[in-house]
């Protein structure tokens, strides 16, 4: 395959990396997956950043039948927890003619709704919502990390579901099938030996992430307590996209509510996310790109480009 113009987007996430390689048609020629991309909150160092997005972009270029030696006209990394003091090694880490480091927040938006107002409510390892007028004013809500904040993301559902769970355990709180399926994801005998080994390297916070599902799978196999959890998750969110939605004009014809990130596939989740709407009457849509494409349209503007995305896969 000819490389031609080469654009880059990348998204760097808490839990995982992703780029997307694309032409200056707004042909999507590569996608590739790597590590988290926030070495402060996920603890992985700045060397292990830098080697993290080189063995990204090394993956998307033989994704896309490139030589690993090509350079990008354009790359925009769109990294959670903002581009302080990242900027040094991700220029390090690619030769492009123009690098912009900018958040996650902002790719997750453009991809969800190019160039126009609309609210993005983010739901991964993390949460924030993130909102922009017709004019391009852009009004936030939470994304504080995951030590004060982060509520209805997928590392703070199974903080409140351990919560349940020592609760049970200790005989104060509800009973709840959480303590026994806990237990058995992390192959402990109680709970509190559970909570002893997320404390530990072998459990960073994007492992423990990674059980929201099966908080999720308890709550729709009916348990009361893990059914809490998620709904709850569902109604913060809600709260988060009110209070951005409050700070910009209602007068925006074209202001829409965009769900994003791993957690909204919860049905518990989302129905009680749209609950918590209602009262405000406002249209809840499907993103039109994710935000690695969402960073590579921010890559694109750098060169003055607006191209169609097309074949994405």
């Amino acid at each position: 395959m000819s490389g031609g113009r080469l654009f880059l987007g990348v998204d760097g996430g808490q839990s995982s990396t992703r780029a997307v390689v694309g032409d200056a048609s707004g042909a999507i020629l590569a996608r590739a997956v790597g590590g988290p991309g926030n070495q402060v909150s996920a603890g992985i160092g700045e060397t292990n950043l830098g080697a993290v997005m080189a063995g990204l972009l090394r993956d998307a270029l033989q994704a896309a039948r490139l030589p690993e030696e090509s350079a990008f006209e354009a790359a925009c990394f769109a990294m959670s927890g903002g581009p302080g003091g990242k900027e040094a090694i991700l220029n390090e880490s690619i030769r492009a003619g123009a690098v912009k480091v900018t958040t996650d927040a902002d790719a997750a938006l453009e991809g969800a709704s190019p160039g126009m107002p609309g609210i993005a409510v983010i739901a991964g390892t993390g949460s924030m919502a993130l909102g922009r007028d017709q004019a391009g004013r852009t009004v936030r809500c939470g994304g504080w990390g995951y030590a004060f904040g982060d509520e209805g993301g997928a590392f703070d559902i199974v903080r409140r579901a351990v919560r349940k769970a020592l609760a049970a355990e200790e005989g104060w709180g509800e009973p709840t099938a959480l303590r026994e399926t806990l237990i058995e994801a992390t192959a402990s005998k109680t709970v509190n030996e559970a909570l002893h080994r997320f404390y530990t390297s072998e459990w960073p916070r994007d492992r423990i992430a990674r059980l929201a599902p099966t908080v999720d799978l308890v709550a729709t196999e009916g348990d009361p307590v893990a059914c809490r959890v998620m709904k709850e998750a569902g109604s913060v969110l809600g709260s988060l996209t009110e209070i951005v939605e409050g700070c910009l004009p209602r007068s925006d014809p074209d202001l829409t509510i965009y769900p994003v990130g791993g957690v909204f596939h919860s049905r518990l989740v989302r129905e009680s996310f749209e609950f918590r709407l209602e009262p405000l009457d406002l249209r809840i849509g499907e993103p039109a790109h994710d935000a690695p494409v969402g960073a590579l349209l921010m890559a694109y503007r750098l060169r003055g480009l607006s191209p169609e995305i097309r074949d994405e896969g």
